[in-house]
């Protein structure tokens, strides 16, 4: 979870989250720029003029705010060549689940097929867990690491598409530290004629932050949350490149999918998300007044002298923790070790099956620390009371 600036907490308790407005902005609003977007006198006539697809009124602010979370987004992830005018953003979803349940219900209908990452190989509930919705609604093909290379293996996947033919092909994870390769996965996308879901929940703000591939360009639609790397709010954003898909997102999302968006969270980042943090937020990362968790140009050799480390790649850690002498014992995590390495998260289990240990066991932990502009202020020592 993110440590919000205090920006975003004072947007997620802002007069927005007394206000009710199902839908979304006039699709007209897509493609201005920022000061287009504020240019309230302009706006505000527009909205009296015209009215909005809203099914409750009065809201006319609102249009303004989700339609600068949507541009803030688009200007965020615009890369490869690929401008933000061209990038269609759906701010709506509470989190990440729902944001991949609404593009499932756009593009493939129940008992389809449906491929992603097996969740016990670093994949996620979303992606066809027989434990979530996903893998009940839909035929779920999974893939899997390489059991010698613990990496993916472009081929088998390409040859268990072409086996299955799935209607969508998920990558993105939530334990693999590797990125994807997000040009081979459209190939393999292409040639089973199947769309390409990019799910970077785990990595947005370092996708934002150009420090990592993005798969802008290569995805049909792209899904992230805005709590994690991204220094926002609970939340999550859409997006696709594809106006007739983004039609479809939309409408699906609104009404099938939710009602009334939380619009204190599209003020802190999104409108779902709560539009107005979530624009906030976005706001915030385009200015460079945030950076991304785990944005660093350090290697994890120099960012942790003398650990192992399985990748060199800048911002991406990927440790070997079995090879940590003392690690990982009989009793699992030696704690000292794990406060000593600032570890805000607790160890991941991902029941891993190319593993030797039985699947409940920690495989791999995540290892980091807050960015300097989210910790919370050092407390002074409290004075103590003379005795009298």
């Amino acid at each position: 979870m993110s440590t919000v600036p205090k920006a975003v907490r004072e947007a997620l308790g802002s007069v927005f989250q007394n206000i009710y407005a199902e839908g979304y902005p006039d699709p007209a609003m897509h493609g201005l720029t920022e000061a287009q977007i504020l240019d309230y006198e302009v706006q505000l006539a527009v909205y009296r003029r015209n009215s909005d697809a809203r099914y409750y009124k009065g809201v006319e602010y609102v249009d303004v705010l989700e339609a600068l979370a949507r541009r803030r987004a688009a200007e965020a992830f615009a890369a490869n060549g690929v401008g933000p005018e061209a990038i269609y953003a759906n701010v709506q979803p509470l989190s990440g689940s729902p944001a991949n349940s609404a593009v499932y219900s756009a593009l493939v209908a129940p008992g389809d097929t449906i491929m992603g990452m097996s969740l016990l190989h670093g994949g996620h509930l979303t992606h066809g867990s027989p434990a979530n919705r996903s893998g009940k609604l839909y035929t779920v093909v999974s893939y899997g690491i390489d059991a010698r290379t613990e990496r993916l293996n472009y081929d088998e996947i390409e040859a268990l598409a072409k086996q299955h033919r799935p209607k969508i092909i998920i990558a993105g994870y939530t334990s693999y530290p590797w990125m994807p390769d997000w040009a081979r996965f459209r190939q393999i996308a292409e040639a089973v004629g199947a769309y390409l879901l990019a799910d970077i929940s785990h990595i947005a703000g370092m996708v934002a932050a150009g420090v990592v591939p993005s798969p802008i360009g290569h995805a049909h639609v792209i899904s992230f949350t805005t709590h994690k790397t991204l220094y926002g709010p609970r939340g999550a954003c859409i997006l696709t490149t594809d106006k007739k898909l983004a039609a479809k997102i939309d409408i699906v999302h609104v009404p099938y999918k939710s009602g009334p968006q939380v619009l204190t969270d599209v003020a802190g980042g999104q409108v779902d998300l709560a539009v107005l943090p979530v624009a906030l937020v976005q706001g915030m990362v385009k200015e460079g007044k945030v950076k991304a968790y785990g944005v660093t140009s350090k290697k994890p050799s120099e960012a942790l002298p003398g650990v192992p480390s399985l990748s060199e790649t800048p911002a991406l850690a990927s440790l070997d923790v079995e090879s940590w002498m003392g690690l990982l014992g009989p009793a699992g995590l030696d704690p000292a070790i794990v406060a000593r390495l600032h570890v805000h998260r607790a160890p991941h289990r991902d029941g891993r099956d190319a593993d030797s240990r039985v699947g409940g066991a920690a495989a791999g932990t995540r290892v980091g620390a807050p960015p300097e502009g989210g910790r919370a202020p050092a407390r002074a020592p409290r004075p103590r009371a003379r005795r009298q």
